[in-house]
């Protein structure tokens, strides 16, 4: 589509590289972003920066933070010796909106696909054995979407933890196969996590 102002295609191009936004979506919203005051603009220009310069990795299970230790892993009510295996932080919302997980959690930041070329040296994995290794974790689930990337990975997990004196659980099948976790409705999810089982090698 021709656009008659570079700056209005410039802004268009930004939005479009967004997941999810085609471009007629990115015209619409730039569109509708010009049409904000200059104010707006700006507190919404300076909203990314911010996120961008002040948001980072907790360092001790990789969630969102805007400290070294994110509010999770911090919070000494959680129980620090169950620990929830996610892919990504969409994982960690979507398990926090049921509310009734109580543990923490470890993000690995993707899952094992060699077709990808994602492999395990490319994950949040050594730091998962160091911790469950350290005699202060009991449980470790493995709650990862029910796709053949997710169980590969859940099955790589399982012979790097089995030695441990650690239950190894993993979610029930309420969840479908092929289904990403994150999009998972909450009462499948929190009857996932509820009646999650041991994790037993195929």
């Amino acid at each position: 589509m021709k656009i008659s102002s570079i700056h209005l295609e410039r802004a268009t191009e930004q939005l479009n590289s967004l997941p999810g936004i085609g471009k007629r979506t990115a015209l619409r919203l730039a569109l509708h972003l010009l049409n904000r005051s200059e104010q707006e603009i700006q507190d919404f220009a300076q909203a990314l920066v911010e996120m961008k310069q002040h948001t980072h990795k907790c360092r001790s299970c990789g969630n969102i933070s805007d400290e070294e230790t994110c509010v999770i892993c911090s919070d000494p009510k959680r129980d620090h010796g169950t620990v929830c295996v996610v892919e990504d932080i969409r994982d960690v919302l979507a398990i926090e909106g049921i509310q009734s997980f109580k543990g923490i959690y470890h993000v690995l930041g993707g899952l094992i696909s060699p077709m990808e070329g994602v492999g395990p040296g490319d994950l949040n994995i050594m730091s998962l054995v160091e911790k469950a290794a350290s005699g202060k974790v009991t449980e470790i689930i493995l709650a990862l979407s029910p796709t053949m990337e997710g169980d590969t990975t859940s099955f790589y997990l399982y012979k790097k933890l089995k030695d441990l004196p650690i239950l190894i659980t993993t979610l029930s099948r309420g969840v479908s196969v092929g289904t990403e976790l994150q999009y998972a409705d909450e009462m499948t999810l929190s009857r996932s996590i509820v009646n999650r089982q041991e994790y037993k090698s195929q």
